[in-house]
């Protein structure tokens, strides 16, 4: 039997995914522009596929040098990265403990616009006031680092409310798409503006994230309990619990029984609500450790792709920046179905490690194949969706559905509040080998080449599967013991 939705749950599951949409399209900017502000960064023209790319202010460049070329240009775009992402991990364990003790929808709002205007002030009004220094970029993106990371653990956290674990995996896996829609996003308003300066792409996606920001601070609701448990004109929600896990999300005819139910499980749970999880004990929940261990390297790989690719198609192959832009979307495109689809099939197995495992050996493989990508667009695209699916899947999993599993499990019976604690220590970790991995990245580029890239992305991804060996080995022994007494 399909589960049915209220209207405020489908409220909540749009809210949420354009929160993030927004943030990761005004993230993919910065990835998208490398090139152009690569070459005003730099005091002479930039050679690209045979052309030199116009300066401007050209007047400006003795004064405003950051760069001698453009090479030390492409190491400083890397530093920011691993800057961005090593304050985005250290934001993540304080605002995962903060999501759970303060007003969800006061942290997101906050941090989608202080965001916003963090992006603005970095790329567009620097560059209208010609003011170029380093250390400011660098203050400028540990901020915006600290501010985004306010973001996921409360978007995760709210879906965990609105939505029981039964069918947890597709619907997290549909809603996890949030991050490649976003940089899908991004990369169509940073191309379509382009032309006109990079300044332009920061100002657009900085200008619709704001806006997003206030929708958010006035039609979101947190949680269920912000209306009530029961409602005559919404039907309604059981908060999700692994206690009631397999109870069928509510619908419109089972108002009596609910209202029953409810009332129950407020009386039994009210001295509770106020009580969260401490953040060394949420960190020692089972399961947390591997998974956050195995995202650690697996984020290193997919935000690779993410701050990197666009550049590596500009560069490696020739084509023009708007054009790697648009081809990069493919690899979001790929993490979108694989989210979906690999958080369905989990659902249906009850077990998410073997599906992961399955996904990532696969993912070895697709990244050798990538690796020798001819330079033709279609197969670059064909491929690039491939590896998507295969890379971009497992990480839409683990910092969602998984997140929102290890922060609901039957040991928590006594302290529900840690969703938002644990997301933040699971992708926190993930943030901080994608941080480490950034710089490495454009350092191994530059002395040994992008084909030693891969292979070090390669054994990344092969760490993530060997981090999770031991609950692989649980749930498929599981499996097969279910099966075994079906027999």
């Amino acid at each position: 039997m399909c589960p049915s939705y209220t209207h405020h749950q489908l409220v909540a599951f749009l809210l949420t995914f354009f929160s993030y949409v927004l943030l990761h399209s005004s993230r993919k900017t910065f990835s998208n522009v490398k090139v152009s502000i690569s070459a005003q960064w730099t005091p002479s023209p930039w050679q690209h596929n045979g052309s030199a790319l116009p300066l401007s202010p050209v007047e400006t460049w003795e004064d405003n040098r950051l760069f001698p070329d453009a090479g030390e240009a492409t190491l400083f775009l890397g530093a920011l990265d691993s800057i961005f992402l090593f304050s985005y991990a250290v934001g993540l364990y304080i605002s995962g403990v903060i999501g759970d003790r303060f007003n969800l929808r006061y942290v997101l709002s906050f941090g989608l616009c202080g965001s916003a205007v963090t992006e603005f002030v970095f790329g567009t009004l620097t560059e209208w006031l010609q003011f170029y220094n380093v250390y400011f970029y660098c203050i400028l993106w540990v901020l915006n680092g600290l501010l985004q990371s306010a973001v996921w653990p409360c978007v995760v956290t709210i879906m965990g409310n609105w939505f029981g674990k039964s069918g947890r995996g597709f619907v997290f896996g549909l809603w996890s798409a949030c991050a490649s829609v976003g940089n899908i996003l991004g990369a169509f308003l940073a191309s379509s503006v382009l032309k006109y300066g990079y300044e332009y792409a920061f100002l657009l996606t900085s200008v619709v994230q704001f806006a997003g920001g206030v929708v958010v601070f006035f039609g979101l609701l947190a949680s269920p309990k912000e209306i009530g448990l029961s409602d005559s004109e919404t039907g309604l929600i059981s908060v999700a619990r692994d206690s009631d896990s397999q109870r069928p999300l509510i619908s419109e005819d089972e108002d009596e029984l609910c209202e029953e139910y409810s009332s129950t499980q407020q009386q039994e749970e009210e001295p509770e609500q106020l009580k969260a999880i401490g953040f060394i004990q949420a960190f020692f929940l089972p399961g947390v450790i591997p998974y956050s261990l195995a995202y650690a390297c697996l984020k290193l790989v997919n935000y690779s792709f993410f701050f990197w690719l666009p550049f590596y198609l500009s560069n490696n192959f020739g084509w023009k920046e708007v054009q790697a832009d648009r081809l990069s979307v493919w690899y979001d495109v790929g993490g979108i179905i694989g989210g979906t689809v690999q958080g369905f099939v989990s659902d249906l197995l009850g077990k998410r490690a073997p599906v992961l495992a399955i996904s990532l050996l696969l993912a070895m493989g697709s990244l050798v194949g990538y690796s020798h990508s001819p330079n033709n667009q279609l197969m670059n695209g064909a491929l690039l969706a491939i590896t998507g699916f295969l890379i971009g899947g497992p990480s839409n999993m683990i910092s969602s559905a998984i997140s929102a599993d290890l922060g609901r499990q039957e040991v928590l019976q006594g302290s529900q509040e840690a969703l938002a604690t644990v997301t933040g220590i699971v992708d926190g970790t993930g943030s901080i080998g994608a941080a480490a991995g950034q710089y490495l990245v454009s350092l191994i580029e530059s002395e040994l080449g992008w084909m030693c890239v891969f292979y070090f992305f390669i054994f990344m991804t092969g760490g993530s599967v060997i981090f999770i060996i031991p609950l692989i080995i649980r749930e498929i022994r599981s499996l097969c013991q279910a099966r075994t007494h079906q027999l």
